[in-house]
Parts: structure tokens; sequence; C-alpha cells
């Protein structure tokens, strides 16, 4: 098994076993609706952060960055718009770990929620 793979999954079985201890922290029992509703919220921020960063790195955000670092230091020193960096340069975050682990704590997520209503019927 190759070095990366064991890491990747590492790192997965680590969130995992952070899920089930904040929901132990939180509820003081782990259930399974508890563990659907930690991960829910951990895999929603995860692969909204990584959707952000991706967005931040097309150059979407770049021309209004630039145009509030010009405005709010007007006065200070004398720039360029062209001279300012841009926003997709100064964020160096590769988004696709936060995708890979959002994606399958969600899957987890859902698995638990299947088995959760087969269980409840």
């Amino acid at each position: 098994m190759k070095f990366g793979l064991k890491r990747k999954l590492l790192i997965l079985v680590s969130f995992q076993f952070c899920i089930l201890t904040i929901s132990f922290f939180i509820h003081h029992r782990v259930t399974l609706i508890s563990y659907i509703n930690i991960s829910f919220y951990i895999s929603a921020a995860l692969l909204f952060t990584s959707l952000l960063i991706n967005t931040i790195h097309t150059g979407f955000f770049d021309v209004m960055s630039k145009s509030f670092t010009l405005a709010f230091s007007r006065g200070q020193n004398k720039r360029k718009f062209d001279d300012l960096p841009s926003l997709s340069e100064l964020v160096q975050i590769n988004p696709k770990p936060m995708l890979f682990y959002g994606t399958f704590t969600g899957l987890f997520m859902l698995i638990a929620l299947f088995c959760y209503y087969i269980l409840r019927t």
C-alpha cells in the first residue's frame, strides 16, 4: 500500500474518531443521530471551504480584492492597480484534500442516515 493512501486513510479515520469524540462530549453518548448531525456539520464545512478556495483560485474575486486594497490604502502609498497582487496569487491552499475528506465524510454520513431510516422502520 502506498504511503499517500495510508496517510489519507489515517486522516479519514481520525476525522471519524473526532466526530465520535465531539458527539460524545456534546450529547454525553454516541448515537446514530448524533453521529449524523456532527458529521453533516464537518462535511459541510470542509466542502464549503474547498469550494470557496477553488472559486478564489479561478480569479473570481481578484478585481474586487484589488479594488478594496486600493481604496483602503489610499493616501498611504501610491501604487498602481496592476502592481497590486491578486487574491488568487495570495491564497496558496490546495482545496483537493478538503474536498476529498468532505466528500467521504458526507458519504459516511449518508450511509449512517440510510441505516438510521432502515432501523427506524
